[in-house]
């Protein structure tokens, strides 16, 4: 096969010949696996394991990277085992076979669910081993080369799922070439027609504007060897798909895209590309808020260089890019540097353990994350590039994604930092925990003992890191919660039943876990306290041969605290205060909700239903709980403060208010914390007593 022998030919450029013979191995031993197999495009299968190995030559991949890229396959679609791999190539390709090798053993319930679980253990593979996913880049592009024999919906799923997943792993890992060619092919298959336009439109635009493109490479080169400097500069057409991507988040037409070219300065030391930043900006003008210096603050994936953005002739805004060739080298292969160009200095080191500090958060987000699905969206969080880059008070620099908040800045210092979080100063002034971050702040995170995450800020997180460790530790003290729950109610509904709860023993509970599917005791309790398993019906199903129980000792109500946590809700359409009678409605997968006795959404006979419950609250409550009042006041200057000057000295707090005007007088709705039905009715008397208050009653929607 010419390609195979072209890819010895390549590799013996720079490998042994013993690993050469391996390879020729590989490749026998692969071409016998794949007999007989044919891809879509109707060529012998063993031509997409060569062409996998051939892009990775270009890197100068080792030999049990290429080895284990020509076998990539056979465990996966031929009778071949990872034992077999193992025992005539050695354990480290064995193992490299294996990370890339889907999932194909393990039913799912869905192929989302099926999709993600490969991601799950192909990214655990490359946590160990990074050349795994390198080959996995590898095998997509060379898929994504050869996409056009695929049935067009099937282009558009693979297309959709390499500009998702994969074009972001190489970019994170910054092999930019790979990053390129999978956007520019994933926008080429996802988006047919707009890719065809735009082609036609940037090939009828470079006619129009390769004279002055020329005209400025030829005055930078110029403007450069006056200064004395030894630099080569390029210029280069921007990618479709970044070009494509301005115009949607800009919403501009292609006509009005005019830096449509970028050009690259390539100098000899770090002191040459600040020397020629200056030289540039003598020519063309700076465009302010356009510089970005990564020398001085690399990229998360070890990029470094100068980007200016300065307006060039006739007006045309031109990109530039400024940066040694060893940046270059960098830029170009990312972590795959350490194969290509064997060297030992702080560049390639730095970036090493920037990659092994990444793939360290992968690994704590994979153990804080039980379904594969959940993992998934972390993944697809943490892949976009960060360039927010913020300050610690000690005066570490911390890279986070763009939109990223105090509570996401806390998590990136310490799992528990994040955990205990309860303020936030930036630069020096406090500032609400949702705040998004910009570069330059200086961030510091007050933390109390004893606070917990709070839920609602999972709306405002934009890492992986923060949306995993957030979950995780709510659902910890959720699964808590809901056992405790669960217990209560099964006792009052066996109750309810004549059966005391202390007589059913250790068999009889191990078979109703048989029968119900689950898998312990505590997971039926969570189940019944979170709505999936009704309690009056587990009950039945535990009443027959059990020791009943004397009427005087019939269950009471479920005695609510507003404690519970998740596990019990309080209805927003009556919002019940304690003082009120309530009932209790068990939601499928929302738990316990309360509501009032009278609420419009609660009929006579839904309360005779299994899934009502009988609550009541408990003694010395002291959390505060949302009430709604109206306050129908004169229209004068000032009556809002007087208003809610008139609750803080009723000791409530104002969480939410909406005011509307009605000629002479003034509606005000309020959302208050309040302690109970009696700390309701001071604030309305204390309310009452203000001269421009016409009316105030309690609202319950």
């Amino acid at each position: 096969m010419p390609e195979a022998e072209l890819l010895f030919s390549e590799t013996s450029q720079y490998l042994k010949p013993e690993d050469i013979n391996q390879l020729r191995n590989a490749y026998s031993f692969g071409q016998g696996a794949h007999s007989g197999q044919f891809r879509k495009s109707g060529e012998p299968y063993i031509s997409h394991p060569v062409a996998v190995a051939r892009i990775l030559c270009t890197l100068h991949l080792d030999a049990p990277t290429l080895t284990a890229a020509l076998l990539h396959d056979v465990v996966e679609d031929t009778d071949i085992s990872k034992t077999e791999i193992s025992e005539r190539f050695g354990e480290p390709v064995a193992e490299l076979v294996d990370g890339v090798s889907k999932l194909t053993k393990i039913e799912f319930q869905t192929q989302e669910e099926a999709q993600a679980e490969n991601f799950r253990k192909m990214l655990l593979a490359m946590a160990r081993d990074v050349r795994v996913i390198l080959i996995k880049l590898a095998d997509r592009l060379h898929n994504m080369r050869t996409l056009e024999a695929m049935l067009p919906a099937k282009q558009r799923s693979i297309a959709r799922e390499t500009l998702e997943i994969y074009a972001p792993i190489a970019h994170r890992l910054g092999l930019n070439n790979i990053y390129q060619e999978l956007q520019e092919l994933g926008f080429r298959y996802s988006y047919p027609t707009r890719y065809r336009v735009l082609v036609k439109a940037t090939k009828a635009a470079r006619g129009n504007r390769r004279e002055i493109v020329g005209k400025i490479l030829e005055a930078i080169d110029l403007k450069l060897k006056e200064s004395g400097l030894n630099a080569e500069v390029t210029g280069r057409e921007k990618h479709l798909y970044s070009i494509y991507m301005k115009m949607v988040e800009k919403h501009l037409s292609f006509s009005e895209v005019l830096d449509i070219y970028g050009f690259r300065v390539i100098v000899k030391d770090i002191p040459s590309c600040y020397v020629a930043l200056g030289m540039l900006h003598s020519l063309y003008k700076p465009i302010p808020g356009k510089f970005k210096d990564y020398i001085a603050i690399p990229k998360t994936n070890g990029y470094q260089s100068l980007h200016n953005t300065l307006l060039g002739p006739f007006g045309i805004p031109i990109e530039i890019q400024i940066r040694t060739a060893e940046m270059h080298r960098i830029a170009e292969n990312g972590v795959a540097s350490h194969w290509l160009y064997k060297s030992s200095d702080a560049d390639f080191n730095d970036l090493h353990l920037q990659t092994s500090r990444w793939l360290q958060n992968l690994l704590e987000t994979l153990s804080g994350s039980t379904d594969s699905l959940e993992f998934l969206e972390h993944l697809k969080i943490d892949l976009f590039p960060g360039d927010v880059f913020v300050f610690t008070p000690q005066g570490k620099i911390l890279t986070l994604p763009r939109g990223s908040t105090a509570v996401d800045f806390a998590y990136a210092v310490h799992s528990d930092v994040g955990n205990c979080c309860v303020a936030v100063k930036i630069n020096g002034e406090n500032a609400p925990l949702r705040t998004k971050l910009k570069s330059g702040d200086r961030v510091e995170i007050v933390t109390a003992p004893y606070a917990k995450p709070n839920p609602s800020w999972l709306s405002y997180v934009a890492t992986g890191r923060a949306r995993s460790h957030i979950r995780h530790f709510l659902k910890t003290i959720q699964y808590d919660e809901s056992v405790k729950l669960g217990e209560r109610m099964l006792n009052q509904a066996l109750l309810s039943f004549n059966i005391n709860p202390d007589t059913i023993n250790d068999t009889q509970w191990e078979k109703l876990v048989r029968d119900s599917g689950v898998k312990c005791k505590e997971e039926l309790l969570t189940e019944m306290a979170l709505g999936k398993q009704l309690p009056a019906v587990v009950a039945k199903r535990l009443a027959s041969p059990l020791e009943s129980i004397s009427s005087d000792q019939i269950a009471g109500p479920i005695t609510i605290l507003g404690t519970e946590g998740l596990t019990v809700q309080f209805a927003k359409c009556c919002r019940p205060i304690p003082g009120d009678i309530i009932v209790g409605v068990i939601k499928k997968d929302s738990g316990l909700i309360i509501h009032t006795h009278n609420c419009a959404n609660i009929t006579n006979s839904q309360k005779n239903s299994e899934n009502y419950l009988d609550v009541a609250w408990g003694k010395d409550i002291t959390r505060t709980f949302e009430s709604g009042i109206k306050v129908t006041t004169v229209n004068k200057q000032g009556v809002l403060a007087r208003v809610a000057a008139e609750i803080a000295k009723a000791e409530s707090n104002i969480d939410d208010i909406a005011m509307e005007n009605e000629n002479d007088f003034m509606h005000m709705r309020f959302i208050l914390q309040i302690k109970n039905r009696s700390h309701l009715a001071q604030v309305i008397r204390g309310l009452r007593h203000l001269k421009e208050v016409v009316r105030v009653h309690r609202t319950k929607s």
